[in-house]
Protein backbone atom coordinates (compact mmCIF):
# COMPACT_ATOMS: atom_id res chain seq x y z
CA UNK A 1 0.00 0.00 0.00
CA UNK A 2 1.23 3.47 -1.26
CA UNK A 3 1.90 5.92 1.86
CA UNK A 4 -0.42 8.74 2.30
CA UNK A 5 1.91 11.82 1.68
CA UNK A 6 -0.49 14.27 4.04
CA UNK A 7 1.02 11.96 6.77
CA UNK A 8 4.59 12.74 8.32
CA UNK A 9 7.26 10.29 7.65
CA UNK A 10 7.67 7.99 11.12
CA UNK A 11 11.43 6.54 11.47
CA UNK A 12 11.36 2.82 11.48
CA UNK A 13 12.64 1.65 15.33
CA UNK A 14 14.89 -0.77 13.19
CA UNK A 15 16.15 2.43 10.73
CA UNK A 16 20.19 2.64 10.98
CA UNK A 17 19.52 6.10 10.96
CA UNK A 18 21.65 8.60 13.39
CA UNK A 19 19.87 8.54 16.50
CA UNK A 20 20.39 12.01 18.80
CA UNK A 21 18.88 11.78 22.12
CA UNK A 22 18.66 14.69 24.67
CA UNK A 23 18.63 13.79 28.32
CA UNK A 24 17.36 16.18 30.50
CA UNK A 25 15.98 16.75 34.34
CA UNK A 26 12.23 17.95 34.32
CA UNK A 27 12.50 18.61 37.85
CA UNK A 28 15.33 21.36 36.80
CA UNK A 29 12.44 22.70 33.93
CA UNK A 30 14.66 22.17 31.27
CA UNK A 31 12.47 20.23 28.93
CA UNK A 32 11.85 24.35 26.99
CA UNK A 33 15.52 23.78 26.50
CA UNK A 34 15.89 20.26 25.44
CA UNK A 35 12.47 20.91 22.90
CA UNK A 36 14.26 24.11 21.68
CA UNK A 37 17.76 22.09 20.93
CA UNK A 38 15.63 19.16 19.18
CA UNK A 39 13.85 21.73 16.98
CA UNK A 40 17.20 23.24 15.67
CA UNK A 41 18.54 19.87 15.25
CA UNK A 42 15.39 18.84 13.42
CA UNK A 43 15.29 22.22 10.89
CA UNK A 44 19.12 21.59 9.95
CA UNK A 45 19.54 18.11 9.98
CA UNK A 46 15.70 16.76 9.24
CA UNK A 47 15.65 13.53 7.21
CA UNK A 48 19.87 12.72 7.93
CA UNK A 49 18.32 11.92 10.90
CA UNK A 50 16.73 9.15 12.19
CA UNK A 51 15.48 10.29 15.22
CA UNK A 52 15.53 13.11 17.82
CA UNK A 53 14.50 12.14 21.17
CA UNK A 54 13.42 14.01 24.63
CA UNK A 55 14.63 11.44 27.75
CA UNK A 56 13.59 12.66 30.76
CA UNK A 57 16.70 11.45 32.99
CA UNK A 58 18.40 12.29 36.63
CA UNK A 59 18.09 15.28 38.59
CA UNK A 60 20.52 18.13 37.24
CA UNK A 61 21.40 16.20 33.97
CA UNK A 62 21.22 17.71 30.27
CA UNK A 63 23.06 15.41 27.76
CA UNK A 64 23.33 15.47 24.45
CA UNK A 65 24.01 12.09 22.43
CA UNK A 66 24.66 10.65 19.31
CA UNK A 67 24.42 7.04 18.78
CA UNK A 68 25.23 7.02 22.50
CA UNK A 69 28.43 8.63 22.29
CA UNK A 70 28.10 11.96 24.66
CA UNK A 71 28.73 15.07 22.31
CA UNK A 72 28.35 17.51 25.99
CA UNK A 73 27.74 16.78 29.59
CA UNK A 74 26.33 19.45 31.43
CA UNK A 75 27.81 17.72 34.83
CA UNK A 76 31.50 17.19 32.56
CA UNK A 77 31.87 20.29 30.93
CA UNK A 78 30.60 22.42 33.16
CA UNK A 79 27.69 24.34 31.63
CA UNK A 80 25.07 24.51 28.93
CA UNK A 81 25.91 23.00 25.34
CA UNK A 82 25.99 25.94 22.33
CA UNK A 83 24.04 25.14 19.75
CA UNK A 84 26.61 25.67 17.19
CA UNK A 85 29.21 23.05 18.35
CA UNK A 86 26.74 20.57 18.95
CA UNK A 87 25.60 20.67 14.85
CA UNK A 88 29.34 21.13 14.02
CA UNK A 89 29.77 17.79 15.60
CA UNK A 90 27.04 16.38 14.84
CA UNK A 91 27.50 17.16 11.43
CA UNK A 92 31.14 16.04 11.42
CA UNK A 93 30.02 12.58 12.43
CA UNK A 94 27.16 12.07 10.20
CA UNK A 95 27.31 14.23 7.15
CA UNK A 96 31.14 15.81 6.95
CA UNK A 97 30.67 17.61 3.71
CA UNK A 98 27.32 19.34 4.59
CA UNK A 99 27.94 23.32 5.08
CA UNK A 100 25.72 24.65 7.61
CA UNK A 101 25.72 28.04 6.35
CA UNK A 102 26.06 30.81 9.46
CA UNK A 103 26.74 28.29 12.01
CA UNK A 104 30.37 27.70 10.29
CA UNK A 105 33.36 29.10 12.01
Amino acid sequence: MPTDPRWPRVADPGSSGPRVAILFCPGCRWQTRASWMALELFNTFGDALGEIALVPAGSGVFEIRLNNECLHSRARDGSFPELKPIKQRIRDRIQPDRDLGHSEP
